[in-house]
């Protein structure tokens, strides 16, 4: 295992083991509310303390960019893109499907992601050219082809809904073909069951770059797909991403793209 992905693993164990132990002490935890239907606990503050306090003593000139605390280090040459518990409104729910996501960027390069559950303790790694990992055995994408029968995941619009229309849209062209569609809560476990070949596509709007970065390196090195919405790599910029095995990406792009072109929502990311 390359030394980066032995660092970010024993990072998101030590977060995932500061969320394991508040599961059932979410009554006393302190929440606040950043926007709409979006929160932050004291426990996603003690988690992202924790991986940045592992990172930082291993890789003292890298960056940093995590959820709660923001950009640390701007311009260095390696940045580690941070998510200390992705599904917080899960969490505070009881429902169990959050997750820590790390993931380790050199330039404009991913190289390392590691998606850590601490529910099930399923631990998902990838570093770039060598694969992706479950718990240590090789996964690869599904072999299913095309979207008919295919079962899907994604988000919901859940804090700016000026595009859930142009979202509803994409949602009912791609159910009536599906064999069906989840939506777990969490984004970066979407990508990581899609690597494993538990799901055969994903797509999501407006998502935020430590919600996907290691995510998308542990779906590439599975094999699969992804890109914007307009089939292009923009997605860490722009939070669109749609991630598929080969044989069901296709379709969902010309689906999703076909749905998106002229709508209130491209006019908008057009101008961002």
């Amino acid at each position: 295992m390359h030394p980066t992905v032995n660092i970010a693993v024993r990072a998101a164990r030590a977060a995932g083991d500061i969320i394991a132990r508040n599961m059932d002490r979410i009554d006393r935890l302190k929440i606040t509310t950043k926007k709409t239907n979006d929160f932050v606990t004291n426990v996603d503050q003690k988690a992202e303390a924790a991986i940045i306090d592992i990172l930082q003593q291993a890789y003292p000139e890298h960056g940093i960019l995590a959820e709660e605390s923001g950009l640390h280090g701007e311009g260095a040459e390696y940045q580690w893109i941070i998510d200390p518990l992705d599904g917080t409104t899960n969490f505070l729910h009881g429902f169990p499907q959050f997750a820590v996501s790390i993931a380790l960027k050199h330039k404009n390069r991913l190289e390392t992601g590691v998606i850590y559950d601490p529910v099930s303790q399923e631990l998902f790694t990838a570093s770039r050219g060598e694969g992706a990992q479950l718990n240590g055995k090789k996964i690869r994408v599904s072999g299913q082809i095309g979207i008919a029968g295919s079962l899907l995941s994604t988000g919901f619009p859940y804090h700016d809904q000026s595009y859930l229309d142009t979202y509803i849209e994409t949602m009912k062209t791609l159910m009536a073909t599906a064999a069906g569609i989840r939506r777990p809560g969490s984004a970066a476990l979407d990508l990581a069951w899609l690597a494993a070949g538990r799901t055969d596509g994903f797509w999501e709007f407006n998502l935020n770059a430590w919600d996907i970065a290691a995510g998308i390196l542990i779906v590439r090195e599975a094999g699969g797909i992804i890109t914007d919405f307009q089939g292009n790599d923009n997605y860490l910029k722009t939070g669109d991403i749609i991630a598929a095995s080969p044989r069901v990406f296709p379709e969902m792009l010309k689906i999703i793209s076909e749905k998106i072109s002229g709508s209130a929502y491209e006019e908008q990311t057009t101008r961002k």
